[in-house]
């Protein structure tokens, strides 16, 4: 050891950069005898993985939880004291052990806002029954009280489909007395696991040092391991994102344990890669129906849970843009279109608006929608503005503000009128989808009766108003006769804002591979979007359905016309990209089948953007002749 200052400082300067960049891993602290401590175990595990150790002090004040969220690309749960059952709302077994009032809150918080924000999490012993909480599970107070479910059929008693449910408690000594760093029992691991891909084993030796587990690991996971006995001994989440816990202590297992905390530093190495990337680029969401939710008194600065985009939300998943669909649902025969609106919900949270509701038509809800969208942002200006053209866009990102942009779904709020094309345009209305579920004035819809055999000839007309004001024609839930027949109109590329592949998921709402080939022959644009069922038939679809129809236009069309338009608030969440949030999860996803930083920005809306600009133009050179025709 040299005790010279500056020859140790002096291997610092030599080099540029003076270090290598390594993802910054926040690790949660004990609180005992009035100090914040940490076993050296953890970080020092931690190091030898590649990370940077940040020790997160028990602080429950929100700047401090959100400033040092910040700062992180992972976050370590360390093990501790039992977590107060209040939490839980249960009262205290008499098989409780200490609990520590100081961690609660601030972990069980740190939790929440981590998960919102997509940080990689390892939760061990505590910290795996800490997520469980924090996140909709449960934990068991005692194990060695009846908890453990069993259901075994009863063939000869009962009938054969029936099942008899019984409880056991856990029978293996889970609080070993020998050293830390040694096995004392075995844990049998799911081959679908992220834990088999790291041991590449079924059954792993571990150590044991808890007298409570995890009891029902809820929705947001999935069971991953378990003990000889049935104690649950790890989850994972079942929604594709970075997030673990073990019941075990992994920290003491030397280069064995040291697996799990390279998977920690290598998932948070690629959440910053991906923090940088959405730094760099603009991601545009081109489709979403977050205005049909004004009836319902949202506020948008507020992380409301009844609506999928919010300040909160676009923050979270490092999401710049939206475009906000004025959503009009398409009146059957004989019905009003008030009657498909909420209006009475308008009317109470709008009283000024009474006289106006009485009165309302398609144009008057458009606009409706529109001005509330104005006075969002007029009230949120620091954070948030209106973007009319892709240049807007990326001037707001400059200034470090979210963008919104205005479409309309369903031409019927032009109300067979073409002035109203010309005023839309002029309102900021970047594209119009010609119809939705149900054949209108303009065109037939995927859902329709073929009323016109494609587009009607006021539609024919309508399209090309369109093409003269600048906006974009949009043939999502158009029939594929419509479709046709829109891309021969136009003088202009024509847009799916929110359509998946037929090919994958067969129901009329899709495009088939010869649209797909057609759309991009012209030079349009095809978004992939959230929607159950345009994902998938007959089970759940996931995040990973959504990147299989990406890549599936990819290869149809090219990289060049694909993009997201997710249908969020328009009944559109998966899981793995439920809301504004988990934006970032898709460009991780990306990132994992090695698609480049141009591809992705391409993806996340380039080429929308490039689309825009041409349609965009045609209206600009009216604009500047009528000027200069002005000026002469």
């Amino acid at each position: 050891m040299q005790y010279d200052l500056q020859s140790h400082l002096d291997k610092v300067y030599s080099t540029f950069p003076e270090a290598k960049r390594k993802p910054i891993i926040g690790i949660t602290t004990n609180y005992m005898n009035g100090d914040a401590a940490l076993r050296n175990v953890y970080f020092k595990q931690v190091v030898a993985a590649g990370g940077v150790p940040m020790l997160i002090p028990p602080v429950a004040d929100k700047d401090v939880l959100i400033n040092t969220l910040d700062h992180l690309d992972g976050l370590l749960l360390t093990g501790g004291a039992d977590i107060n059952p209040l939490w839980l709302g249960e009262e205290p077994s008499p098989k409780l052990h200490n609990i520590n009032a100081e961690r609660d809150l601030p972990e069980l918080m740190l939790i929440r806002l981590a998960f919102n924000r997509q940080l990689p999490i390892l939760g061990i012993c505590r910290g795996a029954q800490a997520l469980a909480v924090a996140l909709g599970g449960k934990i068991q107070q005692d194990i060695y009280d009846e908890y453990i479910r069993e259901e075994e059929t009863v063939e000869k008693k009962l009938s054969k489909d029936k099942t008899v449910t019984t409880y056991h408690a856990a029978i293996l000594k889970h609080s070993q007395d020998a050293e830390r760093c040694e096995a004392t029992h075995s844990v049998t691991l799911n081959k679908s696991s992220v834990l088999y891909a790291l041991y590449k084993e079924e059954r792993l030796m571990v150590n044991s040092f808890h007298h409570q587990a995890v009891k029902d690991a809820g929705k947001r996971f999935r069971v991953t391991a378990l003990s000889p006995d049935g104690v649950i001994e790890a989850i994972e989440s079942s929604e594709f994102k970075p997030i673990m816990g073990v019941q075990w202590h992994p920290e003491w297992m030397g280069e064995e344990g040291g697996k799990i905390f390279q998977w920690l530093v290598g998932q948070s190495n690629n959440f910053y890669l991906a923090k940088q990337l959405h730094q760099r680029i603009l991601t545009l969401d081109t489709h979403c129906d977050t205005p049909m939710f004004f009836p319902q008194g949202v506020n948008f600065d507020q992380r409301d849970s009844r609506i999928l985009y919010d300040l909160h939300k676009m923050t979270e998943g490092r999401q710049d843009a939206v475009t906000m669909a004025a959503y009009l649902p398409q009146p059957k025969i004989g019905e009003s279109f008030s009657s498909k609106i909420d209006v009475e919900g308008l009317k109470r949270y709008n009283p000024h608006l009474v006289e106006t509701l009485n009165h309302l038509s398609p144009a008057v809800y458009a606009n409706l929608i529109f001005d509330k969208i104005e006075e969002i942002v007029k009230q949120n200006q620091r954070y948030i503005s209106i973007a009319r053209t892709p240049s807007d866009l990326y001037e707001d990102k400059r200034k470090g503000r979210k963008s919104i942009m205005f479409a309309i779904e369903n031409g019927l709020a032009l109300e067979h009128k073409f002035e109203n094309v010309k005023h839309f345009a002029q309102r900021g209305v970047t594209y119009i989808t010609l119809c939705h579920n149900g054949d209108n004035d303009i065109c037939d819809s995927a859902r329709g009766c073929n009323t016109h055999g494609g587009v009607s000839k006021f539609g024919e007309e309508v399209i090309k108003e369109m093409n003269r004001n600048g906006i974009m024609v949009d043939l999502s839930h158009g029939g594929e006769k419509s479709f046709y027949d829109a891309l021969e109109i136009s003088t202009m590329p024509i847009v799916c804002s929110h359509s998946n592949s037929k090919v994958l998921c067969d129901v009329p709402r899709n495009l088939t591979d010869d649209q797909m080939r057609a759309l991009a022959k012209k030079g349009g644009v095809a978004h992939i979007t959230m929607y159950q069922g345009f994902l998938k038939k007959g089970s759940e679809a996931t995040v990973m359905d959504a990147i299989a129809h990406l890549e599936h236009a990819i290869n149809i069309m090219g990289i060049d016309h694909v993009g997201i338009g997710t249908d969020f608030d328009g009944d559109g969440t998966v899981r793995g990209m439920a809301d504004a949030s988990e934006m970032i999860n898709f460009t991780l996803h990306l990132l994992r089948r090695k698609y480049s930083e141009r591809d992705i920005e391409k993806i996340w809306g380039g080429n929308w953007l490039r689309v825009m600009a041409q349609v965009q133009s045609v209206r600009k050179l009216v604009e500047r002749r009528f000027l200069t025709n002005s000026l002469g």
